[in-house]
């Protein structure tokens, strides 16, 4: 099976010389939610740029279910890549939920009943179908994050790349925001800085730091490891205390 996401020796570096990745591999089969961890600076936010295409390699592959990133196929790459950014409104500008929803397939040039039943199902799927005609800044932010992950499923993606999804979120919007993230059918990628959060939602985590992939491996293990956190500027909330394993008898 094509796994979601391929990534191959990727190096970047910006124009002014800064090396922000020294040679990047990982793979993400179909289906998974992976976390990527690491410290500020670590090259996060330059690698996910690469994912559809807003920065070209300086050497290295990106391939998405199959497909290279590359300028010919900008615009299949854009629909597989959901990228839900940290701010809400970064995302939302219509004058309603459902024009906002309805903005990314209408531009693919899907129209009538298709482009309809995209928007519902999009919005069902977040439990928002209930807010379809009102503004986006009427809006909680916790339910205007929510309808931003609608806009990127109506696009049909193969993965939902998601930056920092619980931050700046009440205890209860965290919460619904988990559970529905559980409940879609769609590989997920999320980059933050929450470990209890990527905890509960990833069995998988990557630690990105120094522009390589330090770690990777299941999430629990990952973070048990107080020395490899602690290298890595990464720590638990005070208190926290990982869930006990679970072993099969």
């Amino acid at each position: 099976m094509t796994a979601s996401l391929e990534v191959r020796r990727l190096a970047y570096a910006y124009p002014d010389g800064t090396q922000a990745l020294f040679g990047v591999d990982f793979e993400i089969a179909r289906g998974e939610r992976v976390a990527l961890l690491g410290p500020n600076g670590a090259g996060k936010t330059t690698l996910v740029m690469h994912l559809n295409g807003i920065l070209t390699p300086g050497h290295g592959t990106v391939t998405v279910a199959g497909l290279p990133v590359g300028k010919d196929s900008l615009k299949e790459i854009r629909r597989r890549v959901g990228l839900v950014f940290q701010d809400p409104d970064d995302q939302l500008f219509m004058p309603t939920v459902r024009e906002d929803v309805a903005f990314g397939p209408a531009n693919l040039g899907i129209r009538g009943e298709e482009l309809r039943r995209r928007v519902e199902e999009a919005l069902d799927r977040v439990g928002m179908l209930d807010v379809v005609d009102r503004p986006p800044h009427h809006l909680s932010f916790g339910q205007r994050r929510r309808v931003a992950v609608a806009t990127v499923l109506a696009m049909e993606p193969e993965i939902l790349v998601l930056d920092e999804p619980s931050s700046n979120l009440d205890p209860a919007s965290r919460r619904e925001l988990a559970e529905i993230l559980r409940g879609l059918d769609v590989t997920v990628l999320m980059v933050t800085h929450d470990l209890p959060y990527a905890m509960e939602l990833c069995e998988r985590a990557l630690i990105l730091s120094g522009g390589v992939i330090a770690a990777d491996g299941p999430t629990r293990e990952i973070l048990a490891d107080a020395e490899l956190l602690a290298a890595h500027r990464l720590e638990l909330p005070y208190g926290f205390a990982l869930p006990r394993a679970e072993h099969s008898s």
